[in-house]
């Protein structure tokens, strides 16, 4: 059976949903399986990884109440809070970026959404990047209008990130300040906008595997090719705090399932993934294709060079 999936999807055709729940099953061996969705992998997507790197522009005070996030208001978790970093300081970090290796960089700004104030900072710090790195850019401001989108797109910025997060089953059991619809709808609005669209979520948010399932079949419906994976890192005085993730076993199953729902996409490391310890390794054989890299929002990841020199070992090109 597994071969007549990869044959299939080799072929250009889609994994059924009935196919992607059997794969769950321990009788198909996971080594089998991580090698399957390694050759689709290269097949579809090549032997590039996308390597990327974010800065936390402002930090803390959101009004959401999503039960896994530090900077929710709602929650006491000792986080910093700051508006608004100096933009020299955003420039400074993403031309060391660059001469690092880096090829992709987005501002992350906490928060439901942009402000006034917050949208003309950002405009200007947009256009310092643009002028002074060749850096990709991306943001990642919350949900969007389609003129807020209109406006990135136009200032430089040619990637949009906005998770789904988790099934739509399950999203209200998440966060309830907001819809999964909303979710949506910035994500389409992005797209009309002409900005490509850099969507995933987190595993270990109570989620079962037929949620993570469901998601990666929403995220092949909205056509998303950049889809980054977060491991919950549990965070003191949020609902999660206690949280156990799934098995790292069970992560690497899931990646490889989701390289075949998502044959040609940039399926990501994201925040967490030092869960998986060496097992980060068995992943970029297993179907994984891209990492965020360097410091997260509010927690700290692998380094650049570090990065590099395992990409590099794995005979991918950054």
């Amino acid at each position: 059976m597994l071969k007549a999936i990869e044959d299939k999807i080799l072929r250009g055709d889609a994994i059924l949903y009935s196919e992607a729940v059997m794969l769950l099953e321990d009788s198909i061996a996971l080594e089998a399986l991580m090698a399957s969705a390694n050759r689709i992998r290269i097949e579809r997507a090549g032997h590039k990884l996308a390597l990327c790197s974010i800065i936390n522009g402002k930090n803390g005070q959101c009004s959401e109440d999503c039960k896994f996030c530090a900077q929710s208001v709602h929650y006491e978790t000792g986080v910093d809070v700051y508006e608004q970093m100096p933009i020299d300081k955003i420039v400074e970090t993403a031309k060391s970026l660059e001469k690092e290796g880096v090829k992709r960089f987005s501002i992350v700004t906490s928060g439901r959404s942009l402000h006034p104030q917050d949208m003309s900072w950002l405009l200007e710090a947009y256009r310092a990047l643009k002028r002074e790195t060749e850096l990709e850019l991306c943001a990642s401001h919350g949900m969007l209008t389609l003129e807020q989108a209109k406006v990135l797109k136009a200032i430089g910025v040619t990637t949009y990130h906005h998770n789904l997060e988790t099934s739509r089953s399950h999203y209200a059991d998440v966060c309830t300040t907001h819809s999964y619809e909303a979710r949506i709808e910035t994500i389409k609005n992005c797209q009309r906008a002409g900005l490509k669209v850099c969507s995933g979520g987190i595993f270990g948010i109570d989620e079962t595997d037929v949620d993570r399932i469901d998601m990666a079949f929403e995220l092949k419906k909205l056509e998303i090719k950049s889809v980054p994976i977060n491991f919950l890192m549990p965070i003191s005085g949020t609902p999660m705090a206690l949280n156990e993730l799934p098995s790292p076993e069970r992560i690497l199953r899931m990646l490889a399932i989701y390289r075949m729902i998502l044959p040609d996409a940039e399926i990501r490391f994201a925040g967490g993934r030092a869960y998986l310890g060496e097992l980060v390794k068995r992943g970029f054989q297993g179907g994984v294709n891209g990492a965020l890299s360097g410091n997260y929002l509010t927690t700290v990841g692998n380094t650049i060079a570090q990065d590099m020199a395992l990409i590099r070992s794995l005979g991918f090109e950054v």
